[in-house]
């Protein structure tokens, strides 16, 4: 979208740059990129940009909730909250800020993760009974396990079989459980992201599974939630409304 002009904040990291990327193709106006671990960045902080972009997107550290927070109140500008591993705090400062301006959080800015979220709880929904664990996969330097990703994939699942609990990891000498829904984690190599979801009865097995091959896909999906935002009334927004009604 045209005209839209785009804070990126962390713009020197990996997803910084691919957002930096993809606002290049599509036509997104750079009002100022922010980052204290890049000399080339604009600014260092968030503290001394001015007002007047139309959203900041954030690619950098969960840490940075508090900065945004402020950020957002002093400027009224639209938030894309595109990072995990937040603290209760640190999502409190988000959700206040979200009183001043729209705000999106998603644990995964991809269109198709969003598709397997809600097929994944079809599929529980239709084999109430089945046997439940996500598996999945990520680089090395990941720092949260298991992924937000993974956390977002479970809640769906329990909204439509609230009885039954997320066990993460699993090791010892007990039997599993019938209402345990195993969540799983590996950390390896360069591997961009992999979530697959395992629904197996006695007499079948049905596996949902998404691959991210390309971090681009992931600034795609930010981009989209920026253009989303700018028309939105102040609040705090997430992937099941930018997607309302087209899936």
């Amino acid at each position: 979208m045209k005209n839209v002009k785009v804070i990126v904040n962390g713009a020197g990291g990996h997803m910084g740059k691919a957002l930096l990327n993809a606002c290049a193709k599509q036509g997104y106006e750079i009002f100022a990129t922010v980052d204290k671990y890049d000399p080339t960045a604009n600014y260092a902080t968030l503290e001394t940009v001015p007002a007047g972009a139309d959203v900041v997107i954030d690619f950098s550290h969960h840490s940075a909730a508090g900065d945004l927070a402020e950020f957002v109140k002093r400027t009224g500008t639209p938030l894309v909250l595109a990072t995990t591993g937040h603290t209760e705090e640190e999502m409190d400062a988000i959700k206040q800020a979200s009183e001043c301006a729209p705000v999106f959080h998603s644990a995964n800015m991809s269109l198709g993760v969003a598709l397997l979220v809600e097929l994944a709880k079809k599929t529980a929904a239709l084999f109430p009974d089945a046997d439940i664990e996500i598996v999945e996969a990520h680089h090395n330097r990941k720092l949260d396990a298991p992924s937000g990703t993974a956390k977002m994939i479970l809640n769906g699942i329990l909204q439509v079989l609230p009885e039954r609990r997320g066990v993460f990891g699993r090791s010892g000498m007990s039997k599993r459980e019938k209402e345990e829904i195993g969540v799983h984690a590996l950390r390896m190599g360069n591997v961009v992201g992999v979530h697959e979801v395992h629904v197996c009865t006695e007499n079948q097995c049905i596996t949902l599974k998404h691959e991210a091959v390309d971090r681009a896909l992931f600034a795609d999906g930010a981009l989209s939630a920026g253009a989303f935002l700018v028309s939105q009334k102040p609040g705090f927004y997430n992937m099941d409304d930018l997607l309302r009604g087209k899936i």
